[in-house]
């Protein structure tokens, strides 16, 4: 049976009315009893993120300075201490303090201007990219995804969530995809401009470390014609048709089928991505809403390292 504009409308009427429905539901209670058994697998990744690093650093070679400013300790030890500083999310400064106290530890002291100088340093990005590669390819990926976007301020008064204008100069916009399996980010994307380019990033991101997706949930600024063809005929996209849609062709057919089938279940399975909305609230509590770097590629660092950071501390609990 052809899908009319008629039909769709009234299907997306009907999942507006079970929208409303779902939202008086009782929520289910959070699985605390999974979750500490499955903290345990965080202590786990902990434990091996030196070794994890060692690893990442192994595959990548190194030019010799040929002049300019020497760098303080060996990559490895760059890398820990760039990552303990986005895990203590404290100023540059106060960074500086806690390396003294830790100085057993880590055998290097360094300033907070070169702290700042990590967020820069070539050879330590590339070392946190094969390190997202290496915990991945530990946990695996299901091909199973959501995503979702965000902004982040730079600075206290430009808090994304509590400003009415979130855009502009003062924000900073990271888009995730996340395996829903896993609890995961498989690909992270950043922009300076909008969302959307940061999704595009995310995308190409994934495509470069040769993921393959099978199905991805995202919300409503994404439900349009374009992004359909963007994944092509053999992703399954499930999004919210948009109530002003004109055109049905052979991209929405196929989805307000799958409406027309099962109303219901096709919203739950929407509703698995509220776990990108989880994740962004889990980092954001662990490593902060505010990007403090000034420099665009600084900024970029520490946003990528707050998706490989999540991806050492979160875990999946339940079944959707």
């Amino acid at each position: 049976m052809r899908i009319t504009s008629k039909m769709a409308h009234q299907m997306i009427a009907v999942l507006d009315e079970l929208q409303e429905q779902l939202k008086g539901k009782a929520k289910t209670p959070y699985p605390y009893k999974e979750w500490e058994q499955k903290r345990e697998l965080v202590k786990q990744r902990i434990h091996k993120l030196p070794a994890y690093v060692e690893q990442a650093a192994s595959m990548i070679t190194t030019d010799k300075p040929t002049g300019g400013r020497p760098k303080n300790g060996d990559l490895v030890k760059r890398t820990l201490i760039f990552l303990f500083a986005r895990l203590m999310n404290k100023s540059n400064r106060d960074t500086e303090h806690l390396l003294e106290l830790f100085f057993p530890f880590f055998g290097i002291t360094l300033s907070y201007k070169s702290v700042e100088r990590l967020y820069s340093d070539e050879d330590v990005q590339a070392v946190l990219h094969n390190l997202f590669i290496l915990l991945l390819q530990d946990e695996g990926v299901s091909g199973d995804m959501a995503g979702d976007g965000t902004g982040y301020g730079l600075s206290v008064t430009k808090h994304y969530r509590s400003s009415p204008k979130k855009k502009g100069k003062g924000y900073r916009y990271a888009f995730r995809i996340i395996d829903v399996h896993t609890g995961m980010y498989v690909g992270l994307g950043y922009s300076a401009i909008s969302e959307m380019q940061a999704f595009r990033q995310a995308k190409k991101m994934v495509e470069m470390l040769g993921i393959t997706i099978t199905k991805i949930r995202l919300d409503k600024y994404y439900s349009s014609r374009k992004i359909l063809k963007l994944f092509g005929p053999d992703v399954d996209v499930v999004v919210i048709p948009k109530k002003n849609i004109a055109k049905i062709g052979v991209y929405w057919s196929r989805i307000f089928r799958k409406i027309r089938d099962s109303p219901l279940g096709y919203l739950k399975d929407y509703y698995q991505r509220n776990l990108s909305e989880g994740g962004y609230s889990s980092d954001k509590g662990r490593f902060g809403g505010m990007v403090r770097q000034r420099r665009e590629d600084r900024q970029e660092t520490a946003l990528f390292s707050i998706g490989l950071l999540h991806n050492v501390f979160f875990v999946r609990t339940g079944t959707g």
